[in-house]
């Protein structure tokens, strides 16, 4: 495939959605570097739930995130230790920030962590390697990437054609861009990538590009900080690609197996927190912002869990477990989707990737 690409150095960017750049980088990675290498005692920060976190009885749980610099997406279990819910349901969770972006499935794969915040596709592509992780609830209801541009409606694939794109240039970014331009018969080679060196969202507030790739709570909460608050989203689910999640919880099958009443109460802490800070999302950003004042600016995190809550549904209706349910069909779609685009070599059983089992089903 010959595609035209461009690389673009941009500026002005937030400091947590250059992640998305980084999470790229990794998403096809192997994962076979040794633990040692990123591991060390004094490369990784925590938090301990509650203030009783040593008193007896309490079963500890090691919680490995998905980036090294808190964001946004971890307000409900940042709430959950604030607020006590772990303790009130047995657990010592220690919230452990990696060294690195590949460091979080190396973790969850080798005893160094039990449970994480990762993302769907890292969890297949782990898998497909062999590392013993397993999905045990998604983390919003569907698949909120898309192509972001400042006009009044959605562009539609027949509008990308002779287009820039501002991108991160990665294989998962590329399939589901690809699913888009099939829908009318065209490929990537009739689009022009603009890839950035950090955020893509720049990219379209300097018109550099006509539309960026992103998901709504990173490039579209960065849009929003930057005062773009018309942006459009044409969201790839609606042309094709598979509309799983972008996040979700993981855990160790190892650990899972030999502490399943601790993941229930996992699970069910979680949801209070996520609840809590649905409800009060003023003193949840202040929550997050007191335990990691330094990981990004109150308004951009306030923009960020507002997008973040919202993909759960409406706000006055409680998120009960169910919510985190995981199919067998749209992990079949991920599944399908990621041989085609060569993400992973060879293909897997959705029943590799999940459990519900935590969620009490």
């Amino acid at each position: 495939m010959s595609v035209r690409q461009i690389r673009l150095k941009t500026t002005g960017t937030t400091a947590k959605t250059s992640r998305r750049v980084l999470l790229a980088a990794f998403a096809g990675a192997s994962l076979t570097l040794p633990l040692d290498a990123c591991s060390a005692e004094g490369n990784t920060s925590t938090q301990t739930s509650g203030t009783g976190a040593d008193a007896a009885g309490l079963t500890k749980v090691r919680f490995v995130q998905e980036w090294p610099v808190a964001d946004g997406f971890w307000i409900p279990w940042v709430v959950a230790a604030e607020k006590g819910f772990f303790e009130q349901a047995g657990l010592d969770v220690k919230i452990i920030t990696p060294p690195n972006v590949a460091a979080t499935m190396q973790f969850l794969g080798t005893n160094e962590a039990d449970l994480a915040f990762s993302t769907s596709l890292d969890v297949l592509t782990a898998r497909s390697q062999g590392v013993p992780v397993i999905g045990i609830g998604k983390y919003g209801n569907g698949n909120n990437w898309g192509l972001m541009s400042k006009s009044k409606k959605p562009v539609t694939p027949a509008e990308l054609v002779g287009k820039n794109i501002g991108t991160y240039n990665d294989a998962w970014s590329n399939a589901q861009l690809s699913i888009m331009l099939g829908s009318i018969g065209k490929t990537i080679d009739d689009v022009t990538l603009v890839s950035a060196d950090s955020s893509t969202v720049p990219l379209l507030v300097q018109n550099k590009v006509d539309v960026i790739t992103g998901i709504t709570n990173a490039e579209g909460s960065e849009l929003e900080s930057l005062g773009v608050n018309d942006y459009s989203i044409a969201y790839s689910r609606d042309y094709g690609a598979p509309d799983a999640p972008v996040f979700l919880l993981a855990g160790n099958e190892k650990w899972l197996s030999a502490n399943p009443q601790a993941a229930k109460s996992f699970i069910t802490a979680v949801l209070q927190g996520l609840n809590y800070a649905r409800e009060h999302q003023q003193e949840a950003v202040d929550i997050f912002m007191k335990t990691y004042p330094d990981a990004q600016t109150a308004e951009f995190t306030t923009l960020q869990w507002t997008a973040t809550a919202a993909l759960f549904g409406d706000a006055k209706t409680a998120v009960e477990a169910t919510a985190f349910t995981q199919q067998d069909t749209t992990w079949q779609e991920l599944i399908d989707v990621a041989v085609k685009y060569d993400v992973i070599s060879s293909s897997l059983k959705p029943s590799e990737l999940y459990t519900n089992t935590p969620l009490g089903a």
